[in-house]
């Protein structure tokens, strides 16, 4: 017998948002329920950063609604109340700053306190733990963040994103600058970080194979539409 389905995490329907005189972002359904991965396509930087402010409701929607966590965006009733609220959120983004003269350890250690240099032997070993997690080789830890190849920057985003143990993981093109050779080692840390965690994610992704890998759906965007269509998902690498 099959486990009952999660609670809906986070519910869109009819959404249409303008955004710099471009066609609307428009998103027709798309129902996620906890500990379930879905991988989408067919939104471009500008696409994926309104659909993942859209979801925490930092901007709202000209029509339609997202609920995240059984609760509609537009009811948050003021800023201190949806400052709380974007604890249950963990966002993967190059638009996340990382600190180029800290080490990498440094970085990792800011979701836990601001006490970082020099960092307590606690937060230490949290930080090594969270690098462990996500692949992150030990030997990068002492070296400043500017020093780190793209493979290794993507996956400090992805630690950061996940450090608090968030509710939700949105996912922003996280192979865009990461070289071809290095996105399947890439794809399967960050599988293996989503499962062991049983994380709810959606990620937003160009890169079929990755969206492959790490999706337990496998869906994209028509523009014009709206409609979540699902790509095909094959079992493997390729």
């Amino acid at each position: 017998m099959s486990a009952a389905p999660g609670p809906p995490i986070l519910e869109i329907s009819h959404v249409v948002k303008r955004h710099a005189g471009l066609r609307p972002l428009r998103v027709l359904s798309l129902l996620m329920r906890a500990g379930e991965r879905v991988a989408l396509s067919g939104l471009d930087a500008g696409a994926a950063e309104l659909l993942v402010n859209l979801i925490t409701g930092s901007s709202l929607p000209e029509e339609g609604t997202i609920r995240a966590f059984g609760r509609g965006t537009a009811d948050i009733a003021n800023g201190d109340e949806w400052l709380a609220s974007l604890d249950r959120f963990g966002i993967v983004s190059d638009r996340g700053v990382l600190l180029e003269g800290s080490t990498l350890a440094g970085n990792l250690a800011m979701p836990f306190t601001l006490a970082i240099d020099p960092m307590s032997q606690e937060t230490l070993a949290r930080v090594s733990a969270l690098a462990a997690e996500c692949g992150i080789e030990a030997r990068w830890l002492d070296r400043p963040v500017a020093e780190a190849p793209a493979a290794v920057r993507a996956r400090a985003h992805l630690a950061r994103a996940v450090a608090l143990g968030p509710s939700l993981l949105l996912v922003e093109h996280p192979t865009a600058m990461v070289p071809r050779e290095d996105i399947q080692a890439l794809a399967e840390d960050t599988r293996r970080l989503l499962a062991g965690r049983n994380l709810t994610a959606l990620v937003i992704t160009a890169d079929a194979s990755f969206a492959n890998f790490v999706g337990d759906r496998v869906l994209r965007l028509e523009p014009a539409t709206g409609k979540l269509v699902p790509a095909k998902k094959r079992g493997r690498w390729w």
